[in-house]
């Protein structure tokens, strides 16, 4: 075997063997870092794992052949290519470097607000993150068209033609595109929010939103998959921001209960009014005698709970109703329900309703 062909295999395994003694290191750093109370150095050995890895395997092997290059006519192994290589290289460790760090920096935002129960967008946090990876990777596409000396401003101009054709083939999923874009700007709804649109049959709760469509799990746990651009056009209702959830019902008296009403008005409203589950203090409260209806006297009951979780607010009500309830039943009247009265104003005789057979026997 020739000389140089040792050398060269002996410059791969040194490469191999620093391989192995930096992956150890990096573990031990890996480990040292578990043990730190904040996690952003979890994130750049996270990110320098496997690009370390390639430079010192990519490296080794443009080492090994540079010693073959003199003996070889193969055009890889050519000083200039072997340069570009190189070149090359570095540009792809590097990229892949700091994609990697982003990545990992956004797991441990996120993971650091999550233990400290501090609240955090996580729409925000992904949209960032991947605007900064996209950000990486056109950088690193430029820097490798410089490093081939390919011209960029004969690739803008058939860009553009080629972008017109692109855009017209891919209209719905740049109208998708945008419409995530203007989501994440305008912000009417964030993960984990409930949303519901009254043009469409759309309702639940945001689960992941995407640069193309939009997860959204229903409450009957079935997901629904919107694209981007139908938030352009349709009107979106974000019930998970209300402050307060609304009370409000007509409860009906018997008309034969009328001369107690004026009582029970004003007992409901102040039993309203001292409700702590209730906030009087801050909405719009109204107890009033409403209407007369086709058979009752309607009372309205318009307020508002402090509590905008949807269990909650439903033990609310029911305290609510179940008080209204007691009052009337209180005061000796009774809740009113569907009836009908008859008035005859006269009754046919008798006489005439005789059978003949009755009358023969008389």
């Amino acid at each position: 075997m020739n000389p140089w062909t040792l050398q060269a295999f002996a410059i791969i395994l040194a490469a191999l063997l620093i391989d192995l003694v930096v992956r150890k290191f990096i573990n031990r750093l890996d480990r040292f870092a578990e043990r730190t109370s904040h996690l952003w150095d979890n994130a750049v050995v996270y990110a320098g794992k496997r690009p370390v890895s390639l430079l010192i395997h990519g490296q080794g092997i443009l080492m090994a052949a540079q010693v073959l290059e003199p003996h070889t006519a193969a055009v890889f192994f050519e000083v200039t290519t072997l340069q570009l290589a190189q070149q090359l290289l570095l540009v792809i460790t590097a990229t892949w470097f700091a994609f990697r760090l982003v990545t990992g920096f956004e797991k441990a935002f996120v993971h650091q607000r999550q233990l400290r129960n501090e609240d955090y967008d996580i729409t925000t946090v992904s949209v960032l993150g991947r605007i900064v990876r996209i950000a990486i990777v056109l950088t690193s596409v430029l820097t490798v068209l410089g490093i081939l000396e390919i011209p960029i401003s004969g690739l803008l101009a058939a860009g553009g033609v080629g972008g017109i054709a692109i855009g017209l083939a891919a209209r719905d999923l740049l109208a998708n595109f945008f419409g995530g874009f203007m989501v994440f700007m305008d912000r009417p709804f964030s993960v984990g929010d409930w949303v519901r649109s009254p043009d469409r049959e759309m309702e639940g709760v945001v689960e992941k939103l995407g640069w193309r469509i939009t997860t959204i799990r229903k409450f009957d746990k079935r997901p629904m998959y919107v694209p981007n651009a139908m938030f352009t056009t349709i009107t979106v209702e974000n019930p998970s921001r209300m402050t307060h959830r609304r009370i409000f019902e007509h409860v009906g008296v018997r008309y034969d209960d009328f001369a107690q009403l004026r009582a029970i008005v004003d007992d409901i409203r102040e039993m309203i009014l001292a409700h702590e589950d209730l906030a009087t203090d801050e909405t719009t409260t109204m107890v009033h005698f409403d209407r007369f209806g086709a058979s009752s006297l309607d009372i309205m009951v318009y307020c508002f709970t402090r509590t905008v979780v949807w269990t909650e607010y439903h033990k609310v009500r029911e305290d609510v109703l179940i008080g209204i309830g007691e009052i009337i039943e209180g005061h000796g009247a009774s809740i009113a329900f569907p009836t009908r009265t008859l008035k005859i104003d006269s009754v046919p005789e008798l006489a005439g309703l005789v059978p003949a057979a009755e009358e023969d026997e008389r």
